[in-house]
């Protein structure tokens, strides 16, 4: 029997609780939220499913980095409604709870505040009345998963709500509390209006009863000045720029003709009023006035302008004046966003921390200003992961997906947690992975490093290209691509795993593709400045081909070893069929493990942390077609319990290899 246990949840309790500001000018303000300022960590936990979570975009270092500018809050955006099953009952998938727990804890550990804002949200799409059913069955699911937290963590019902009536929205939002309260008697919820948590429609909110909500606005006004640029405006603003902030007769671009007639139109004639400091605060002010009438907390969850189209020093006065007058009025804000179109960084940079700030932005927000340096690009003199369980650092995914990709595939993986998953899909469906910034691999290919790697097929007739882009650099220039061919001479896709180790110096040029025109290779293709990575299905569609990779790296280390793992429904019948059954999983105190070993002798049984840790270890004999059976309490081999998570059984000796996954709630 294996016990094992780990430390307890990481606590802290500390807990600044709420003051009361009084002056001379607001002898009636409310108490504000204990935090002040922040940003919001966009473009992680948006994705269209936990598997599609690019998980290592961000790490501790980033939520230290944003500690050291002087906020104390991260907002973070999670499309929590695509992370569930979508039956019914609306379960969230485990992996979104494995995710968002290292982001918890590491909130935790650095006492950041941390707003898990619900941003299930399209802004062409009308908030549903039946939404209710969604925020009802998964909010209690969160709150059920982190009521024993600290209170550095918060829940924020749905992002901008709109085309719903305030009346409506209102009663949706009291009942998604009480299914909260129901669970979470403790942490603070962010609740908001409808119009898009519109400052004008605070005042339509009914009078909750509960005392630990924090109400939110946004603020983006003017919006013809902070949106100039944004494609997801009707209609499209792309074609608007250079809108100047304060407004000034000699700045003001003329209007596109694609927006003449609109309302964009509109709004540029009456800009001279509106593009100005005083009307910006009398609009802050609105927000102000609801606090003092209700008496309640208020939080300006997003402010920013989008960087495209805006001239840098007028997008720098206008968060100066914004920020100032919130912070004078004692109001707490979360800019949108951290890295992104409306970021802190320089515009078309690397959005390098240490390099690549917008300095002036960062003063006029009031943040440290940390020591930058130039960025100098470097000849990578070691090897990387592309892909273990996760997609390597630094990378960014940038697929042309087949039909289905996974990133976090659980069918037996060669080893580890996960393996990438590719099925169906056109010819020259690519899965891609970004280098940023870009790589130069020039020293590793003249050192005979090689592109290594496990692959799996269920079909022979597989073929697909496995190749490197390297970087426009001009009019003139193109992006080259270096390729090599797996196929079925290559590897039998006989649904077992197969090691390759390709020289990264055996690739071949293979022309390139740019601007819609094909130009075969001339010898150009520059291993200094490579851009991207990508499988692509080149030579046809992937109707009916499933493939599996795992550990994709470059490496010079020919080493990495076949896991032959017992698959069900993969490997043919010649091979031990490993039926491992669990019961329950999840589970909370323990879980009965039986599995049907078909050769007798020694196996050795290994459950591994989410870090691939392993946390218990036992050797046992088995006897051919006899069922084992042991138990796992949850605890490690020093009786301490382990927190919650997902875990990841493996058993193996000379005939099985087989991983399980355990998820400890």
């Amino acid at each position: 029997m294996i016990h094992l246990q780990h430390m307890k949840p990481y606590v802290i309790a500390v807990l600044l609780l709420a003051a009361l500001f009084w002056n001379d000018i607001q002898p009636h303000a409310a108490a504000q939220a204990p935090f002040q300022k922040g940003v919001n960590l966009t473009g992680w936990f948006q994705a269209g499913s936990a598997h599609s979570i690019q998980f290592r975009k961000y790490s501790k270092k980033d939520f230290t980095d944003i500690k050291s500018l002087g906020c104390d809050v991260i907002r973070l955006p999670v499309n929590l409604h695509a992370m569930t099953d979508g039956t019914s009952d609306y379960l969230v998938d485990p992996l979104l709870f494995m995710f968002l727990d290292s982001a918890v804890q590491w909130a935790e550990e650095l006492n950041l505040h941390l707003i898990i804002d619900n941003h299930s949200f399209d802004p062409s799409v009308n908030t549903s009345p039946s939404v209710v059913n969604i925020l009802t069955k998964v909010w209690p699911q969160l709150a059920l998963r982190y009521k024993d937290r600290s209170q550095l963590i918060y829940y924020e019902v749905l992002n901008e709500p709109h085309g719903i009536s305030n009346a409506l929205w209102g009663s949706i939002q009291q009942q998604t509390i009480d299914a909260i309260r129901a669970v979470d008697q403790k942490h603070t919820i962010i609740v908001g209006p409808s119009g898009y948590n519109s400052y004008n429609d605070l005042s339509q909110m009914p009078v909750y009863t509960d005392t630990n909500l924090l109400y939110t606005f946004h603020f983006y006004d003017p919006f013809v000045f902070t949106h100039q640029g944004a494609s997801w405006v009707e209609p499209s603003m792309q074609p608007l720029a250079g809108v100047p902030f304060p407004y000034d007769a000699d700045s003001m671009p003329a209007c596109p003709p694609s927006l003449q007639g609109s309302w964009i139109e509109s709004a540029l004639n009456n800009y001279m009023w509106d593009g100005t400091a005083d009307k910006v605060k009398s609009l802050i002010d609105v927000a102000i006035a609801f606090r003092e009438q209700r008496n309640v907390p208020v939080f300006c969850g997003e402010f920013g302008v989008y960087i495209p189209n805006s001239h840098n020093d007028d997008r720098v006065g206008w968060y100066h004046l914004v920020r100032s007058y919130m912070e004078s009025n004692n109001i707490p804000w979360t800019i949108w966003d951290y890295k992104g179109g409306f970021g802190l960084f320089e515009k078309d940079s690397g959005e390098l921390f240490e390099h690549h700030l917008n300095i002036p932005l960062v003063e006029a927000l009031g943040f440290m200003v940390p020591e930058q340096t130039l960025y100098v690009p470097y000849a990578d003199s070691t090897g990387f992961i592309l892909f273990d369980d996760f997609i390597g650092a630094g990378i960014s995914e940038a697929s042309w997906a087949p039909d289905t990709l996974d990133f976090y595939n659980q069918t037996y993986p060669n080893n580890g947690a996960f393996c990438l998953y590719i099925a169906g899909g056109d010819q020259y469906h690519s899965v891609a992975f970004d280098f940023q910034p870009n790589r130069d691999l020039h020293r590793l290919v003249d050192s005979a490093y090689a592109l290594d790697f496990l692959i799996r097929g269920n079909v022979p007739g597989i073929a697909l290209d496995l190749r490197f882009l390297d970087t426009k650099t001009g009019p003139d220039d193109h992006p080259w691509r270096i390729k090599t061919t797996v196929n079925s001479s290559v590897v039998p896709f006989d649904k077992r795993w197969h090691h390759l180790h390709i020289p990264l110096s055996a690739f071949v040029e293979q022309g390139s593709w740019d601007n819609n025109v094909w130009y075969n290779p001339q010898g150009l293709f520059d291993w200094t400045a490579i851009d991207r990575f990508e499988i692509v299905a080149e030579h046809g569609s992937l109707d009916g081909q499933q493939i599996w990779f795992d550990n994709i790296c470059i490496t010079r280390l020919d080493t990495a070893m076949v896991h032959e793992t017992a698959t069900l429904g993969i490997l043919g019948k010649s091979e031990e069929m490993l039926k491992v059954v669990l019961a329950p999983n999840p589970f909370r105190d323990q879980t009965s493990i039986t599995f049907h070993p078909l050769h007798s002798g020694a196996v050795t049984i290994e459950i591994r942390d989410f870090q691939q840790r392993i946390v218990a270890s036992q050797i046992i004999d088995v006897v051919a077609n006899e069922p084992e059976l042991f138990i796992w309490n949850g605890t490690n081999l020093q009786g301490q319990q382990l927190d919650k998570g997902v875990y990841v059984l493996s058993i193996r000796n000379r005939h099985i290899n087989s991983t399980v996954k355990l998820i400890k709630i």
